[in-house]
């Protein structure tokens, strides 16, 4: 039987606000540099106010929501459950999810008093992106905001792993799951960030309790998680946490396993311009290849184009143009595919 949604995802939502910047401007104002920080509102008004004037563009975000955006514009059918407050900021990101064409718990739901999630991303000249994210009401993201219909109504399910850093939205991550295994919608999660691996890897741990049947990283979250120096001893490890997984391994591609082989698809060469949202645009595509009857080598050659084309440009979403030539790119596939 055919299901409503291709993906149901729950995640942060973040009003995205990027900034290019230069390495003296994330010395000068103390962050750490490619990782992303949590914030509270005081230091959140104080970035916004020493980084007034630089340029910069907004869009609704949080991990999950790039991941559903990419899903949608590629023409997959997703649904995105999340918390917003009742201010501009929250106003923004549902109209901005609806112009994605994505349905949400906002859609049926009242936003609550309080100040919506922001995400101040600094892009610098080597193209890392470094990340100081205020949750606002995001924090409490919790069971209230699951749609259990939706997630009946969905093959995969799609949880974002820095869910962990709030004890209401980890209980949202577990009910969450109890919800896909009762209705059979098989579930899929991304480990998200380094800082979330480092801090928070025991309630990491309890969520792929029992396995999840699809697990997204990227090589330096696999080697932390699995804690070795070494990628092919972490690929024996994460078959213990995930019937199939992926582990982008940045310009030099991807390892994908699908359950009895692992493949290494291999990177593309392209004049990199800023990091932000390449995983999310990966796992999207990942999952609108598997979700539209693609095997998984295909899905991951697909969404590891996406990816370098993601990173060619300035901030976390691809233009119309992208998802033509990703369009024409899978039709000209057929099966011959650069592998190692």
């Amino acid at each position: 039987m055919n299901k409503k949604y291709h993906v149901y995802g729950l995640g942060n939502a973040l009003v995205d606000i990027i900034f290019e910047v230069s390495h003296d401007t994330i010395h000068r104002l103390n962050i750490d540099k490619g990782l992303m920080t949590l914030i509270d509102a005081e230091r959140e008004l104080k970035l916004l106010e020493e980084l007034d004037g630089v340029k910069h563009h907004k869009a609704c975000g949080g991990s999950a929501a790039n991941t559903l955006i990419t899903l949608a514009q590629l023409g997959g059918r997703g649904f995105y459950s999340c918390k917003v407050a009742n201010d501009d900021a929250g106003d923004f990101y549902h109209q901005d999810l609806k112009s994605a064409g994505l349905d949400s718990n906002l859609h049926y739901q009242d936003k609550h008093t309080g100040r919506t999630g922001k995400c101040i991303v600094m892009v610098t000249p080597d193209a890392d992106r470094t990340m100081n994210s205020y949750l606002g009401i995001t924090q409490h993201f919790s069971k209230t905001e699951l749609i259990e219909s939706a997630i009946a109504d969905a093959e995969y399910i799609y949880i974002e792993g820095y869910l962990v850093a709030s004890p209401t939205a980890y209980e949202a991550m577990h009910a969450a799951k109890q919800m896909a295994q009762r209705y059979g919608t098989k579930l899929s999660l991304t480990l998200s960030d380094l800082n979330m691996v480092n801090g928070f890897k025991h309630e990491l741990t309890q969520v792929l309790d029992g396995g999840v049947d699809l697990l997204f990283c990227n090589q330096e979250e696999a080697l932390h998680f699995c804690q070795t120096n070494n990628i092919d001893d972490a690929v024996k490890q994460l078959k213990s946490f995930a019937k199939q997984f992926t582990i982008t391994l940045g310009g030099d591609g991807v390892l994908l396993h699908d359950g009895e082989t692992t493949t290494h698809i291999k990177g593309h060469k392209v004049n990199v311009l800023d990091t932000v949202g390449a995983g999310d645009t990966f796992a999207g595509t990942f999952l609108y290849g598997i979700t539209h009857q693609h095997d998984f080598i295909t899905a991951g050659t697909l969404a590891n184009r996406a990816a370098s084309h993601v990173v060619a440009k300035y901030g976390p979403r691809l233009e119309p143009h992208h998802y033509q030539q990703l369009h024409a790119e899978l039709a000209n596939l057929k099966g011959s595919l650069i592998t190692s």
